[in-house]
């Protein structure tokens, strides 16, 4: 008999902010599949008595385990009858390859459910102090991702769209990626001095805010930057002499 999977999101990392539901089912795990930036990469956080607990995060410049690995051990585990938990950071459906685990499962005819979580974007602006919109000034949000599979820039991105100066723009995976970025930005229309964030292990101990404008964290970042996990938050978010 097949299992079932439930897909967890756990949030920027605080174990508490994962919601009844993905609590319940971590309870009720047989076996936990967990990423790097997850509540599970600190076992001892989570709720999951007596699971099997197994590491398949993947950080950039590290040695990670391959995405149809991943996708693999859920397959297998499911087969056995077993109860699977794959523990996501942040919420799911946001840049975590959840496309390629689902197909994995359909094609094996396996059930599973999506639980939502906290997403590190909204995270990122409750630890900041700031709202993602403001009236008037940034009535539109955008999601984008700051590295391809190659862990490069992408290619073909909207820059009319990420230049607008009444969105406010939040990039994942992309510290390494901003100064071109920031470049393309301004070459595009964006103000060199529009207001910018770095937010940096969110949801962790050491979490960190850093309040900038885009040229001067882009410049910050092409001098030196950390190995923690972070997100780069810009456009009308506060007054720049704030």
């Amino acid at each position: 008999m097949s299992g079932f999977v439930s897909f967890v999101s756990s949030g920027p990392g605080d174990p508490e902010l994962l919601t009844l539901k993905a609590a319940d089912r971590l309870a009720k795990a047989d076996v936990v599949l967990f990423d790097d930036l997850s509540a599970g990469a600190d076992p001892g956080a989570m709720p999951a008595r007596g699971a099997e607990l197994i590491a398949v995060g993947k950080r950039a410049g590290r040695p990670s385990p391959k995405q149809d690995h991943v996708s693999r051990l859920l397959v297998d585990h499911a087969l056995t009858g077993q109860r699977v938990v794959r523990l996501k950071s942040g919420d799911s459906g946001l840049f975590g390859r959840l496309e390629e685990e689902l197909d994995a499962l359909t094609g094996a005819g396996i059930g599973y459910e999506i639980i939502p979580g906290v997403p590190s974007a909204c995270a990122a602006a409750a630890a900041s102090g700031l709202p993602l919109t403001r009236r008037l000034t940034a009535r539109r949000v955008q999601f984008v991702t700051g590295a391809d599979v190659t862990g490069d820039l992408p290619e073909g991105l909207n820059w009319a769209a990420l230049a607008d100066k009444g969105a406010t723009t939040v990039v994942f995976m992309g510290k390494r990626t901003f100064p071109k970025l920031a470049a393309d930005l301004i070459a595009h229309g964006l103000a060199p001095d529009t207001p910018a964030l770095l937010a940096e292990a969110v949801g962790h101990p050491g979490q960190s805010v850093t309040r900038s404008t885009v040229t001067d964290l882009a410049a910050s970042l092409a001098a030196e930057r950390s190995d923690k996990p972070a997100l780069i938050l810009y456009g009308p978010l506060y007054a720049p002499e704030a």
